[in-house]
Formats: structure tokens, C-alpha cells, sequence
């Protein structure tokens, strides 16, 4: 008789539902931890045997000592095998738990290497993966001192935001000295680092036994930082497989991987490519499946969900068997999102035969997919989109200065 594996699930944002999915059609013992707010959310039912809450406190954050309380009076009658998080903002609750009950998976250190943007680029740098000029805000005279060696402009990012939250350009030092007396206490929480204009790309991996088993590579074509604070569209293509730069990417994923102690799970990570220099760096990196649909991009071109394929690897994980990756495919896929002026856009209008997935269920957006055997058409497609979702559906909404608490 096979064993069973009890899955406990943390997310305190509503997403993973394909994880639960295939996970419960592993034959795995489904639990979601999430929060309280999120009680009235689309969440696959079906693939849950049951599912808990989480009273948040008033500034989303979670009791800690009382989740750990709760999960104690539950593993009196039920076992947990292993611990999944679900959103970069749970990374640092899942490595809590695992430590505090002993069970196996990412621990507290690793798991700031995934989400602590200072962490992230201290160790790329000691294991020399190439990463922009940066400091911490925690001293003055180290500041002026990287001022002195790194001319601006500035970016200003919070340590523990997703995406490009809370981040702030700033172009002189007077303004970056402004700006960081504007986060009196918090600035501790924040890092500068040195802009580097060029092309953003991002990896999206699978790692087992600390290998790399699959990754694809993408370029954005408007940045999350561009979309964020100019209200831009956002679209992302997968690049040109045996392309020399799609190389570089794929080496240096799997090298910021072993550097950052990754043994098993997706990865979305993110790096630019210097217009200057032509010099790859380093930006981000986070243990989870990428957002902004960038799965659905992926999946349209590979034939691989990572949502299932991370399923099917913890739970071989967990019973100690070997997880193989699929065969994947070899298409090419482009990916569009943008606010919309309408709650529920009507996106008939775009029927083109290489369209492969669209957006539903979210209001005021718009979001569609496009498939080819061909790169060339996927950005034609995206051009030819990015022209009508500006001029039939396309609204702004810049990111704050600073996240929301």
C-alpha cells in the first residue's frame, strides 16, 4: 500500500489552486492554512480536506505564536509530512513552522536568501553571481560610501516587498538622503541599489536534489518596475531557445540556485542585462511559481504547469521517491495584462488562432496569451495587442512610493 503524504498549504494571498488540485489527485492529504479574509475565495474545495484560518492582525500580519499553537492542537490527531508555501509573503511563516516542529524542507536561513532582497544579494555576491551595486541603509557613512563609488541613479527597495512594491528611483544624493529620511524608522527595512538601464529577463525553474531540472527564459517587454510606476502594460516572451544570452540566463539560474541552498521547488528569478556594459547582473529571486500569470506563459510554451509539476515533486520529496520532470515542449509564448477602464472587458475582439489562454475573474483587468512555433510571431501578436488593449481598454494605476501596510 502506498504511503500517504499530508500536505499542510500556507497562503495569505488567494492563488495555488492548480497546486492543490494536483496534489489532491496525487492521493495526498490536503491542507490550506490561510487567512481569515480570504474565507469567501474561489479556493479548490474539492482538493481540500480541510482547511483552517488565520485571524490577521490590523496590519495583515499573523500571530505567529498563536498559528504555531493552532498547528500543535492539530498534529495531537493528524500528521503534517511536509509544508508548502504558496506566495512569497508566506516563505518566512512555512521555514517558522518547519523548523519549530522539525519538519523537513527550507529552513530560516535559506529562506532568507528567497525573500530578504539584502540577504539575496550578500551571498550572490560572496558565491560570485554578478549583482548591481548595492548597499544597506543601516549606516550612514557606508551609504555616502557607496554614493561615492556607484553613480546614481538610485533604486530605493524595500528588503521583504514582491514585485516592484515600494520601490522609489532617485537621481542625486540630496534625493536619496530625502528619501530616506522620510523612512525614519523603517529604513533598516530598505536597500539602495545602483539602476542599471537595460533588459529585464526572468527564469522560471524547477529544482530537485539541487539540480536545476527545468527552466525557461523570458524577457520582459515592459518591466514590473515600468508597469508599476508608469502604469504601463505588461508583457513578458519567451526567448529564443539556444539564443547566447538565454544560456547565460539558464547558467546563472542554476548558479544563484546552489549558491542560495535551493534543494527542491519552483523558482522565479529575475536579471537584467546592462545596456552599457552588456554585463548580466543578478536581481531577485523567490522560491515559488512566478506571478503576473507568467505561469500560464509558461505553460503555453513549455506544455508544463509548474503549479502541478511542484505538487508532483513535494510529494515524491515526501516519500522519498524520484520526481522526473516531463518532456517539455518547444513553443514560444507571450504573455499581455493591463487594468482596464471597464470591470469586465470584453476581449472578443481578439481571436487570433495563435491565442491560447485569457484572463477571467479578475475585474478591471484584461490578459491574454499567445502560442506559436515561431518567437517572431509571438512579439508581432504582442505589438499588435499592446496597440489595441491601449486603445480600448487600457487604465493607470501607479504604485505608491511606499507599500501599503
Amino acid at each position: 500500500m502506498s504511503q500517504n503524504i499530508t500536505l499542510l498549504c500556507v497562503s495569505s494571498y488567494f492563488k495555488g489552486n492548480r497546486f492543490l488540485q494536483a496534489a489532491k489527485a496525487a492521493g495526498a492529504t490536503v491542507f490550506l492554512l490561510t487567512s481569515k479574509k480570504l474565507e469567501n475565495e474561489n479556493w479548490a474545495r474539492e482538493s481540500l480536506d480541510d482547511i483552517f484560518f488565520v485571524q490577521e492582525g490590523p496590519n495583515n500580519e499573523w500571530n505567529m505564536e498563536e498559528v504555531i499553537a493552532g498547528l500543535a492542537w492539530l498534529l495531537r490527531s493528524r500528521k503534517v509530512d511536509r509544508i508548502v508555501s504558496l506566495d512569497d509573503f508566506d516563505v518566512e511563516k512555512g521555514a517558522h513552522l518547519r523548523e519549530y516542529f522539525r519538519i523537513p524542507g527550507m529552513g530560516q536561513t535559506t529562506g532568507r536568501y528567497f525573500r530578504d532582497k539584502l540577504a539575496m544579494r550578500l551571498k550572490a555576491k560572496e558565491m560570485g553571481v554578478p549583482v548591481p551595486g548595492f548597499s544597506s541603509l543601516f549606516n550612514d557613512e557606508t551609504i555616502n560610501a557607496f554614493i561615492a563609488h556607484n553613480p546614481g541613479p538610485w533604486i530605493v527597495k524595500p528588503r521583504g516587498q514582491a514585485s516592484a512594491t515600494g520601490m522609489k528611483k532617485v537621481h542625486t544624493a540630496e534625493e536619496l538622503w530625502e528619501h530616506i529620511h522620510c523612512l525614519g524608522d523603517q529604513r533598516h527595512a530598505y536597500l539602495v541599489e545602483q539602476f542599471k538601464p537595460g533588459n529585464v529577463y526572468h527564469v522560471d525553474a524547477l529544482s530537485v536534489d539541487g539540480k536545476t531540472v527545468f527552466a525557461r527564459a523570458s524577457q520582459y517587454l515592459a518591466t514590473p518596475f515600468e508597469v508599476a510606476h508608469g502604469g504601463g502594460i505588461f508583457r513578458s516572451v519567451t526567448m529564443r531557445q539556444g539564443d547566447p544570452v538565454e544560456q547565460a540566463l539558464l547558467k546563472m539560474t542554476d548558479q544563484t540556485m546552489k549558491a542560495f541552498g535551493m534543494v527542491y521547488s519552483a523558482s522565479h528569478t529575475e536579471f537584467i542585462k546592462c545596456h552599457e556594459t552588456g554585463q548580466l547582473y543578478f536581481l531577485e529571486t523567490a522560491s515559488r511559481v512566478g506571478g503576473a500569470n507568467l505561469m500560464e506563459m509558461v505553460e503555453m510554451a513549455s506544455g508544463l504547469n509548474l503549479w502541478e509539476e511542484w505538487a508532483k515533486m513535494e510529494i515524491a520529496e515526501a516519500k522519498g521517491e524520484k520526481y522526473k520532470v516531463p518532456k517539455a515542449q518547444n513553443n514560444y509564448a507571450g504573455i499581455i495584462v493591463s487594468l482596464t477602464r471597464q470591470p469586465e472587458p470584453d476581449d472578443s475582439q481578439f481571436n487570433e488562432p495563435e491565442l491560447a489562454w485569457r484572463m477571467r475573474g479578475m475585474k478591471h483587468h484584461i490578459g491574454l496569451v499567445v502560442r506559436s512555433d515561431q518567437q517572431e510571431r509571438v512579439i508581432e501578436l504582442l505589438d499588435d495587442y499592446a496597440h489595441r488593449v491601449a486603445r480600448d481598454y487600457h487604465a493607470s494605476m501607479p504604485a505608491p512610493d511606499r507599500p501599503a501596510n
